[in-house]
């Protein structure tokens, strides 16, 4: 790489401007990859927070905002727990709710309903009153109870602070947080015991009481399998609609749309990167035409002078993508702490990386390639 140390040393301004191009594509591409893990996280935290295998749907239900359309009995959820494949089971209701604080302020939430006692149930939740001990025209005497995600308790709430659901003016206390976020379509979770959810669903004013079938009710049955999930299997023995987790992030308002956006801007930036980067080794490779046509004459062959570009333009991207990389990591910590959701993750930076050195790559390859066809002769004049 002799010549093409001399080159880089003797045009430094060129090659410094191209990795400046290079650079500030490294650091979008991190930046986006930062967004758009913020974003599926604050969009599916709660989810991900399931530790659980798959999800059960009401049959026929659509997949955009599963979650909320889907009622199942809890029947549903003994049945597919009796699954062989299936190791525990339990069901969930959920519900997005607005509401507001003692204070009067505003609060946007989503209404867990869980069985205490299950996989589900962050710790600290009150226990379910015997539905036996419920009379039918009275409500459950279950305490209205919330554990929120741990973004309420960054907002300002604490512990004993009220929520009361508009229109229903059901009132909650708060007794806990959770270790770390739980999000639902970009709105903080509230557990509560699964009666009181039934009720706030069914539509029960406070201290109303539902009509019966509304405390045999759910929306989903989250369970955990022995083995590698057979979602075919289970939904046929079911009679549930069953998805994998990850399938079910697809039911997360504006999931999709959020993902396949950010999606696609990296492509368009890996195929810029792509075509600056080509045209900038072709344009290069015309000006040195005749320097390529001397070496040719004396003796290289194509292969080292193939060799001596590619070796030009590996340098060149991987200084600029590194140097970007830095820049953009140490700038994502930063935005880990805004209001943004922003989050940093190994995997995502590393593998835009490798997909714009590789993008990159190509452009230049096919620029270079230029190399291996240059006729001395043609190149000096017939004449020289």
């Amino acid at each position: 790489m002799y010549l093409a140390w001399r080159e880089m040393l003797f045009a430094r301004s060129r090659f410094l401007l191209m990795g400046l191009v290079l650079g500030l594509m490294s650091i979008l591409i991190v930046i986006i990859s930062g967004l758009t893990s913020g974003l599926v996280n604050d969009g599916v935290s709660g989810l991900k927070a399931f530790d659980a295998d798959v999800v059960a749907f009401e049959e026929g239900t659509q997949t955009d905002s599963a979650f909320t359309r889907s009622q199942i009995n809890l029947a549903d959820a003994d049945a597919l727990a009796a699954d062989g494949a299936v190791s525990e089971a339990a069901p969930l209701g959920l519900t997005i709710a607005n509401a507001k604080n003692q204070d009067g302020v505003p609060v946007d939430l989503t209404l867990i309903g869980v069985l205490p006692d299950s996989f589900l149930a962050p710790e600290g939740l009150p226990e379910m009153a015997a539905p036996e001990s419920r009379k039918a025209d009275e409500a459950t005497s279950t305490p209205h109870e919330v554990i929120l995600s741990n973004s309420f308790e960054d907002d300002g709430m604490k512990v004993g602070d009220t929520i009361t659901l508009e229109r229903l003016n059901t009132e909650f206390t708060v007794t806990g947080f959770t270790d770390e976020q739980r999000t639902f379509g970009h709105v903080g979770l509230a557990y509560t015991p699964m009666d009181v959810w039934q009720e706030v669903h069914a539509g029960a004013r406070n201290g109303e009481a539902a009509r019966p079938e509304a405390y045999d009710v759910a929306s989903v049955v989250v369970a955990r399998t022995v083995d590698k999930p057979e979602v075919e299997a289970l939904s046929e023995n079911s009679g549930l609609d069953v998805r994998t987790l990850k399938e079910s992030f697809n039911s997360s308002p504006g999931y999709s749309a959020e993902t396949l956006t950010l999606t696609m801007i990296q492509w368009f930036l890996y195929i810029i990167a792509a075509l600056v980067t080509g045209a900038f080794f072709l344009v290069w490779t015309i000006q040195r035409a005749g320097d390529i046509a001397v070496m040719r004459a004396m003796g290289a062959t194509r292969g080292f002078l193939m060799k001596d570009s590619l070796g030009q333009a590996i340098v060149i991207l991987v200084v600029s993508i590194f140097l970007g990389v830095a820049v953009a990591t140490a700038m994502g910590f930063g935005l880990e702490q805004s209001p943004m959701p922003y989050l940093m993750e190994l995997w995502p930076v590393v593998t835009g990386a490798i997909t714009l050195f590789i993008a990159g790559l190509i452009g230049a390859l096919v620029a270079v390639f230029r190399v291996t066809r240059t006729d001395p002769l043609n190149a000096l004049g017939e004449n020289r």
